[in-house]
Parts: structure tokens; sequence; C-alpha cells
């Protein structure tokens, strides 16, 4: 069964600006091939069967606009396709509550559009956009820390039967008691914390696996990132990392046959410098020891985009999530979250993500 999919989005910044404009860049260059996802037909759907129907966001230059308006909207900073090619959509972006969804850090970027409407009122607004819309599948790409208004999202989407892609560390898909939710009333959702295509965590969980495998034995490790966007600014706020840093932490932690102490792993944000915009730069050293308690050790400079490296993710959950409404598969989707997500339900090695991920492509 194939068609369109109907998306609708929460929190239009940077990362959704680079989800749509990469989808066009790709419309308006039908010559080149679409690199950074699984395939480019999952079950019959390609990237170019999404239609993104509705949005909505807290920011009173976003709230109101159509979606390839807000897309640009201060502070977003994707500026892949220019802003007069790209075409015009009767898809708009609605208010969401703000509860904890702009931290200190970012106040003086996002202004909150200003509202008499109550969370309850805003509740069914949005029950009431989703229907109207057709929106099947709900995306959140919330800041980083917003665990109540993602708690908000999750029990709209329980209310409406709408699919659930949870792009971001708080936890839903991997929580028993909402992933229960999800199962009895046989909604999938898909989550949580995205894995970038080559992230700073998939690059530095697959090569501690790699030592794992190899034999060696681990003793530290650290990864560090910092970047330039309102993501990093966001994360300066430590309050908000606290399911970060376990998201992050524990993919790695996962792929080795025996945990490090909480002292020898550090995995985290932690800086955030203007200049670099939406450049994401990881510092990752892995110390151990080899054959007669030889030392080793290496280090790794990761340089990407950071909305590049999420996208064509996305474009996978989103699609994946569609294979399972049309074949009635509710709860979490365990093989889409291991190979997508940092932090599933159940955690497994990327490789066997994969052909989990390919034979539920596959109906086996």
């Amino acid at each position: 069964m194939t068609g369109r999919i109907k998306v609708a989005l929460v929190g239009i910044g940077n990362c959704f600006s680079g989800l749509i404009q990469g989808i066009e860049y790709y419309r308006q260059n039908p010559s080149q091939e679409v690199i950074g996802i699984i395939h480019d037909k999952l079950a019959g759907y390609g990237i170019h069967d999404i239609d993104f129907v509705c949005g909505f966001d807290v920011g009173e230059n976003k709230v109101g606009q159509p979606l390839n308006e807000a897309i640009y909207a201060y502070p977003n900073m994707v500026d892949w396709i220019p802003k007069d090619t790209m075409p015009k959509t009767e898809a708009k972006v609605y208010q969401s509550p703000l509860l904890d969804g702009v931290g200190i850090w970012v106040e003086n970027r996002v202004k909150p559009v200003e509202t008499k409407l109550t969370d309850a009122e805003l509740a069914e607004n949005a029950k009431k956009i989703l229907k109207e819309t057709g929106a099947e599948i709900l995306v959140s790409y919330l800041p980083v820390g917003s665990d109540k208004v993602t708690e908000f999202w999750a029990q709209i989407c329980l209310d409406t039967n709408t699919a659930f892609v949870n792009c971001i560390p708080s936890f839903i898909a991997s929580d028993e008691t909402w992933a229960k939710k999800f199962q009895e009333k046989n909604i999938p959702c898909i989550g949580d914390d995205i894995k970038g295509q080559v992230g700073a965590t998939i690059v530095h969980r697959t090569l501690a696996k790699l030592c794992n495998d190899r034999g060696t034995k681990i003793e530290k490790t650290y990864q560090i990132n910092v970047g330039g966007n309102t993501d990093f600014l966001n994360m300066k706020e430590q309050d908000r990392l606290v399911s970060k840093k376990i998201s992050k932490t524990e993919s790695v932690q996962s792929q080795l046959d025996e945990r490090l102490d909480d002292d020898q792993i550090y995995v985290g944000p932690s800086d955030f410098i203007p200049f670099l915009g939406n450049t994401k730069l990881m510092f990752m050293r892995i110390e151990g020891r080899q054959w007669a308690n030889i030392p080793y050790n290496m280090e790794v400079r990761l340089d990407v985009d950071d909305k590049a490296n999420s996208a064509g993710i996305v474009i996978d959950a989103v699609r994946l999530a569609k294979i399972a409404l049309d074949r009635g598969i509710g709860g979490p989707i365990k093989s889409a979250s291991a190979y997508l997500m940092k932090h599933p339900i159940e955690q497994t090695s990327d490789v066997q993500a994969r052909q989990d991920c390919e034979q539920f492509v596959a109906n086996e």
C-alpha cells in the first residue's frame, strides 16, 4: 500500500528547515543521487511522497506563517535553497504550548507568541488541526530539555491515533509507561533521540564496538561536542541536559561487553561557539589496552553540518512509521528505533539493527 504520507511537525527550527529544504533540493536537482537514507524507496515510499501538512511552534515570527516562510525565520540559519525558490504551501504553523520549551539561554532569540489560551485549549486546537489536515504522523524536533512539551504532544498523538516520531532525548518510545500506552492503542512510535547519519554518537559507538569486538580492553573514553546554532545555545543550560547525557552515554555503553565506570566515560554537549553556525565539531578519544597490557589510544575530530546529518534519518523514520501504520503495527517500532535513535527501548548493534529494519520493511 503506497500513497502520500501526511506529516505534522513540532518545533520549526533548523532541523526541519534542513529536512524540507533538502527534499526541495532533490526535487530541483532530479539528476542528483539521493544520499543519506537507507534506500531510495522503502516499501514503495520515496522522499517525495511526504506532505508536510502543518507545523507547531511558539515563536511569534513563525506562528501563523506558511510553513515555507517559517522555516527561514530567525533564528533558523539553513539556506540551502533560496527562499524565493521554495514552493509556497498552504500548510501553516500553529501555536504549541510553551511549557518548558524555551530555555533561559535562548529567550533572547525566541520570542514566544503572546496568548490567553490555556494548555487545554491549545490541546483541543491541536487535535482539531491534526484531524482537519489529515496528519498521520507527528515528528517532534523540540529543543533538548522540553520534557513537558514532549509529553504534551505524545498525549495528543494518543488522543488522535497519530504515529509519533520523537527526535529528542525526552523519553517516550523508550519509557515503559509511555511505550505501553502506544502499544495498548496500537499506535506506532519511533524514538528516542535521533542518531545523525555520520554523527558524533554513531561514530563513537561504532569505534567503541570495533575496539570491544577486536578484544581490546577500553579503559576510558570521552566525546566532546561544540556548535553554533540554537541547539547548542539551548544546551548551555545544564539542567536541560540530564536525559541528553543519559541517551548519548548509554548509546556508547550499550556496545561494550563490560560497562565503563561512570567516571571513566564522558559523552555530551560541551559548549556554544556562535561563529560555527550549523557546523558541529566532535572530539573523541578512546584509551585502552591490547595484548600484553600494551596501551593504545585513538582520537577523532569530526566536522559535520548538524542539520544535514539528521535530516535523512528523519526521512527514514517517517517512512518506517508509515509502513507500521499501513500494517496496523503499534507501540515502539523496535527495529527502526534501534537503527535510527540513540535511546531505543532495546539497544542492539547497528549492523543488527539495520538487518532488523530491512526485515521489517520486507515484512519478514
